[in-house]
């Protein structure tokens, strides 16, 4: 079902995807680029977040798990289709796997998991425990080899410009930051929704205990360090007409991975970009999300890829349902809740 958009609402929602001001007063300063005035932003902003068809999911904070410390991966799950509804529900309540989603292949289960620095188990662990918890046939930990592109910005017709591509250069920069006390009550308030309000920085640093200023300073410090990737809304694309969306896998020579990786990062149709391993069952090492309102586009997205570097092996896994998609609340004591409540399962996994 998707939302009904006037021309406003998709200058309103693209200015949001793209970088939310971090600014004691943001939808004012946002009203004044678009010509409108706070209370109309405000008004306008409320009717489009909410439950769905609102095309709004949140409005927050997104930081890079690895900058805090995190171990992240995703992971593929080869499971019985008859059991694969019964799997995705044992996976999805760990608190540290973000999305989940069936795809159109022998592993047809694709979930995104992170742990903390503290984690009991770690992530190897973790998987094999869920493998064990699923029955799972097999699971392949697809962890990051390369970054070549994070930039999810959905096309609303509007002429703004793409999101720009995030490599490997500004990954090494985060990996030297180091999380404080003071930083972790601060992240977790940031990774809450942004009230929609004139001031609406003012609850949540008071929650952190610490000033507005103090706040905001804060989150450009982690902006300007690469350990938050932006401040901005996360649109549910099947609302605003973005229905199809396909994990482009390609068969790549080692020497022709960074070529294709910085070919494919350039397409507005790829929101992500990546090196990962391969295995004896799995020959793909780069990976492409390509988004289109249809299968045909995003084929064509493909397509053009292909002819562009000549890289002719590639496979297209849809997503057939979505079983989770929220964010990650860091620093939080709910992991290792999650890991103590299983603790007698782990010990039964060889």
């Amino acid at each position: 079902m998707f939302a009904q958009l006037t021309e406003a609402d998709r200058q309103v929602l693209d200015h949001l995807q793209r970088e939310i001001p971090l600014t004691q007063r943001p939808f004012r300063d946002i009203a004044a680029t678009l010509n409108m005035t706070e209370e109309s932003l405000l008004h306008r902003v409320r009717a489009l977040s909410g439950p769905p068809p609102a095309p709004i999911r949140q409005i927050s904070a997104i930081f890079d798990s690895k900058a805090l410390g995190y171990e992240s991966c995703l992971v593929a799950a080869k499971i019985d289709p008859a059991r694969l509804h019964e799997a995705a529900e044992l996976i999805n309540p760990h608190p540290g796997v973000s999305h989940n989603y069936q795809r159109e292949h022998a592993y047809n289960l694709w979930f995104t998991l992170a742990v903390p620095p503290d984690s009991q188990l770690g992530l190897e662990r973790t998987v094999a425990l869920l493998r064990h918890l699923t029955g799972a046939e097999q699971m392949r930990l697809m962890p990051s080899v390369k970054l070549y592109k994070i930039g999810v910005k959905f096309d609303l017709g509007v002429g703004s410009p793409a999101a720009p591509a995030t490599g490997l250069p500004h990954r090494q920069v985060r990996a030297s930051y180091v999380v404080t006390d003071t930083d972790k009550c601060i992240i977790r308030v940031l990774q809450q929704h942004l009230p929609i309000a004139r001031h609406p920085f003012d609850d949540l640093a008071e929650e952190a205990g610490v000033t507005v200023a103090e706040l905001l300073a804060a989150a450009t410090r982690y902006h300007d360090a690469g350990v938050m990737r932006r401040f901005s809304a996360v649109l549910r694309h099947r609302e605003i007409g973005v229905s199809a969306n396909a994990m482009g896998v390609w068969v790549v020579p080692p020497d022709q991975r960074d070529a294709l990786g910085e070919l494919a990062a350039q397409s507005p149709a790829v929101s992500h970009c990546y090196q990962r391993p391969t295995y004896p069952d799995w020959p793909y090492s780069i990976f492409t999300m390509v988004h289109g309102r249809t299968r045909v586009d995003c084929e064509a997205a493909l397509a053009s890829i292909s002819l562009a570097s000549g890289v002719k092996e590639y496979s297209s896994l849809y997503s057939v349902e979505e079983y989770k998609k929220v964010r990650i609340k860091y620093f939080e004591d709910d992991i290792a809740s999650w890991e103590s409540s299983h603790r007698m399962s782990e010990a039964a996994v060889p």
